[in-house]
């Protein structure tokens, strides 16, 4: 008998006008189309398909987490005999964390930015676990001691005390999971866990799912718009589009025998084609950076200041035109370097010079969700930036801010929309359109696709490659995908340790890479891929 079984699934969210700030609900739409879907103790099944397919608002639906206006229904909802939909708020709260437990796709907006490592990671066991660790303090710092090592983290001890902020993205996932598995719940739903990590810490991650899996006989629903990571862990997949199951079947049947045109669309979609071509000859660059380092110091445990390089003695070029990859797994200081660009953060050493006319660099950043200002619409969003440089009236910045949208091929109708109202790559389109309404000459894109389905990656994709092209922008393009640059960069740095060990152009590097690790780092990056 399995463990989760869901028949005939119906989602469905009331549809609100706005009317000058006022809301009135004018009726419902169906999101969710009658799934069906079962998960056996012990396995491993396989949630895919494109953004708007489903596939998270259906597993939330599993936790009773969606708003308040959402409608629920179904045939068959159970989990090991229980039906969810009739049980209680206590009885939900009782479920969740104890025997269903969520890892959500960003862990920066997940974690508590206010709570140490270690307070937020007991906090399951004092909500759910036996009596015995409520009034032991040790007791549970052993237990968390436990878990922390247990997902691959180093050096537990230090990390009970730091803040979320204080981790790279791997660090912050594991940690994640962690706090999902403290009670060793019965079944672990991932949503997107290695969205945003590089090839090696998605490993990791993977490894560390089926660690869990193995050991725990734990069941895990694995949410993901990534097919290669479907394929190395799940051991069922359902393909969801537009709401509705349109293939399910082994992982084996879907991969090498789909019978579905959409099915094989997705399969096609995540090769891509080329978009890189330019030929770097310009005399000057439009920016160089010289000799930099970058340091933090924080504060240890007994009020001793500890310094950390993050970067070191990092020298490179952007030319005009170009789009030049910075790659390197999780930690090695390619977000610490495209924020030192930006003037977010200083230099401890070194140079950064700038051509004569060149401003300063706009950022589209990782998480559109999460830059983006929930409490604003759109229009608003956009013109911002034009209120605070100034020189405009009010008619020019409205027409800019609708040109931005054409730009990014969004409807005007989406000035009116907030944030929550839009897609992953409606959301990222708006991102772009915020850091090219001032028409900047750089644009630096921190893993601009890497939240994205493959079919919204390439779209995504070919927008950025035409915008650069009618706009003679030049793009420092971050990410820990190594398909992805290979497809758009003209040029390669690899960072290791907040180094540069390798630098050439992308066919140089991807074909005769020299350097052990970028080496270790295109094998680690065709394993996933």
């Amino acid at each position: 008998m399995p463990l989760l079984d869901i028949k005939n699934l119906k989602i469905s969210f009331q549809v609100k006008k706005d009317t000058d700030g006022f809301f009135t609900t004018i009726g419902e739409q169906e999101v969710v189309h009658g799934i069906d879907l079962y998960v056996e103790k012990g396995q491993i099944l396989g949630l895919v398909g494109e953004s708007g397919s489903g596939k998270s608002v259906s597993s939330l639906s599993i936790l009773k987490l969606l708003p308040e206006d959402a409608k629920i229904t179904a045939d068959k909802m159970e989990f090991d005999d229980i039906e969810l939909l009739s049980q209680t708020e206590a009885q939900w709260q009782a479920l969740r964390g104890d025997r269903i437990s969520m890892v959500f796709q960003e862990p920066m907006t997940s974690l508590n930015p206010v709570l140490t490592i270690e307070k937020q990671v007991e906090e399951g066991l004092l909500l759910h676990e036996e009596e015995k660790y409520k009034d032991n303090k040790e007791l549970r710092r052993e237990r968390v001691l436990a878990v922390l090592e247990e997902a691959g983290l180093s050096d537990p001890e230090e990390l009970l005390k730091k803040y979320p902020h204080q981790l790279s993205g791997g660090m912050r996932q594991r940690v994640m999971i962690a706090i999902a598995m403290i009670n060793r719940p019965e079944l672990l739903i991932a949503d997107e866990p290695t969205t945003a990590l590089d090839a090696a810490t998605q490993e990791i991650i993977l490894d560390l799912l089926k660690y869990y899996c193995e050991t725990y006989k734990t069941s895990i629903l694995f949410i993901s718009h990534d097919l290669s990571l479907v394929a190395r862990l799940c051991d069922r997949v359902l393909v969801l589009k537009n709401g509705k199951v349109v293939e399910r079947g082994t992982k084996e049947d879907i991969f090498y025998r789909p019978k579905q045109e959409y099915t094989k669309k997705l399969m096609a979609a995540a090769t891509g084609k080329q978009l890189a071509g330019v030929s770097v000859t310009n005399a000057v660059p439009l920016l160089q950076l010289k000799n930099a380092t970058i340091e933090y110091r924080e504060k240890t445990f007994f009020g001793k200041e500890k310094i950390n390089t993050a970067v070191k003695n990092v020298s490179f070029e952007l030319y005009k035109g170009e789009v030049l990859g910075l790659v390197g797994e999780s930690g090695s200081g390619k977000s610490t370097i495209s924020k030192a660009l930006t003037g977010l953060l200083p230099l401890t050493k070194g140079e950064l010079i700038r051509a004569e006319g060149t401003g300063t660099p706009r950022m589209v950043f990782q998480d559109p969700y999460g830059s983006l200002n929930p409490a604003k619409k759109i229009g608003w969003i956009l013109e911002e930036p034009l209120k605070i440089q100034g020189g405009y009236t009010k008619e020019e910045r409205k027409r800019l801010v609708m040109e931005a949208l054409k730009e990014v091929e969004l409807e005007e109708g989406h000035a009116k929309r907030y944030v929550r109202e839009l897609s992953g790559g409606q959301r990222q389109r708006v991102a772009i359109a915020a850091a090219l309404i001032q028409k900047p000459e750089i644009v630096i894109l921190d893993e601009p696709v890497s939240a994205l389905d493959v079919t919204v990656q390439g779209q995504i994709l070919e927008l950025l490659y035409r915008l650069k092209e009618e706009h003679g922008i030049s793009y420092l393009f971050v990410s820990h995908d190594m398909n992805v640059i290979r497809r758009v960069c003209d040029r390669v740095i690899v960072l290791y340790q907040g180094e540069i060990v390798e630098m050439g152009t992308t066919t140089d590097v991807f074909e005769h890479p020299e350097h052990p690790y970028t080496k270790e780092l295109l094998r680690n990056n065709m394993a996933v891929h």
